[in-house]
Formats: C-alpha cells, structure tokens, sequence
C-alpha cells in the first residue's frame, strides 16, 4: 500500500510541527516548508499527495500558489487561515482547494480531513478507466460545428484549429459536456460529478468555472440553462430548440 506524502506549507514553525507530528503517527510521509517559493521547488522535486497550505505567507501567498498548482494539478489542497471571512473562504474554493480550515484548528480535524480528502482522490484515480473524462484511444474528437475538438487522451483543446490552454477542471467540464451534447446539466449535477460528491462550497464556483471557458472558448455553443445550469449546444441541437 503507498504511503502518502504530504507537504505543509506555514510560516509559522509551531504549527509545522503539530501538523507534522500528527500526520506522522496518522502513517504518512510529511514535508514542511515555510513559503509558497520552498513549495514551487518541492512540486518540481518531489511533488506530494496532497497540500496543506496556509493562505498568509510571506512573499507570494497562498492563494498566489494554489492558481499556479491548479493550472497543472489536481492534487488535493487543504487551506488554512486565521482569516474567517466568507469571502476568504469562498475565494479559495474558486481557486481550487479542496478544503478550508480556520485556525486555529483541531490537529485532529485537520488529520480526518485529510484522510477524506484522500481518499476520494483514490477513488478518482480507481475509476480514471471508466471517467467519461478519459478517451480509449487518441481520435480527437469534435463538435459538430467545429468550434471545439477535444484529444482527450493527450489532454489538449483546439477551437477552429488553435490550440487553447486550459486547466484541468476546465478540461473536465468541457469534456463532460461534450459528451452528452445538448444535455443540460445542473450546477448541483456539475458540482458533484467535478468537485465530488462531499464538496461544501458554493455552487458559484460552477458559474466561475464556466466564465473563464467561455473567455478562452467564446465560439463555442455552451449555452445557459437558466434556473438551472448549462449545456453544451450542437448545430443540430440548437435548430432542433
């Protein structure tokens, strides 16, 4: 059975210790740094099975370090933070992380969110042959229109022939939606299906995902359902509607 390796990432030396002794006698693999600049090495080096990331640091933030970490990864990131505000918490989720805590917290409750958030990161990876995410072969596929083609094994998006940059969230939703073309699909749908099941944000993060598809994607005919959530339109589909 793998041992998983988490990073912490604080500034502050008393929690990296409780942290790391707690998560040591839960059996895993700890490593501790005190800024997001040490972790941007860590992620090059020896990348961990999940972060636990303090939002104030010193030089870049965490918030900062959490864009950068999902526009390549999904690897579960847990926020920590004296700040208790709604907005703070919301802001994180949007981002990417996967859970938020305020300290000061419960060592235990930081060890039992951890084993959730890893073990549903598990039980993503078990099913990766049967995700709807995930091409048995390499034929990029397109709409019927054109305006997207998906290779969705090598993970890559192209709208009328150029290569568009996404992130791996974005790549999910896009290739959920294609498909099932002409589905509808609800935030609550769309939550569950991308963020999992357990997930306890705010179903805006849906509505902000799918503001930056449509930016780096705005010829393609992903149409809202209002009331409800959104769908990805074909040609046929839209002169059936």
């Amino acid at each position: 059975m793998k041992t998983f390796h988490i990073a912490i990432v604080d500034d502050d030396i008393n929690i990296r210790q409780i942290v790391e002794a707690y998560l040591q006698k839960e059996g895993y693999v700890t490593t501790a740094v005190e800024s997001a600049e040490e972790a941007i090495t860590l992620e090059q080096e020896n990348p961990p099975d999940l972060w636990v990331l303090d939002i104030m640091l010193p030089g870049m933030n965490g918030y900062e370090f959490c864009r950068r970490i999902r526009a390549g990864s999904e690897t579960p990131i847990i926020m920590v933070s004296a700040r208790d505000e709604e907005v703070d918490k919301i802001l994180g989720l949007e981002l990417g992380s996967d859970d938020y805590l305020t300290k000061p917290f419960s060592p235990r409750e930081l060890v039992a969110r951890v084993n959730r958030a890893l073990q549903r990161w598990k039980q993503m990876k078990s099913h990766a042959e049967e995700s709807p995410f995930i091409a048995k072969d390499s034929n990029p596929e397109e709409t019927a229109n054109g305006a997207l083609i998906l290779d969705k094994e090598k993970r890559l998006v192209y709208s009328y022939g150029e290569e568009v940059e996404v992130t791996s969230k974005e790549f999910q939703v896009l290739s959920l939606l294609f498909d099932h073309p002409n589905r509808a699909f609800s935030r609550d749908e769309l939550l569950s299906l991308i963020w999992g099941y357990d997930y306890f944000g705010s179903d805006r993060v849906v509505d902000d995902l799918i503001r930056r598809i449509r930016k780096k994607l705005d010829k393609i005919p992903l149409e809202t359902v209002w009331g409800f959530g959104y769908r990805l339109r074909t040609l046929e589909g839209r002169n059936e509607g």
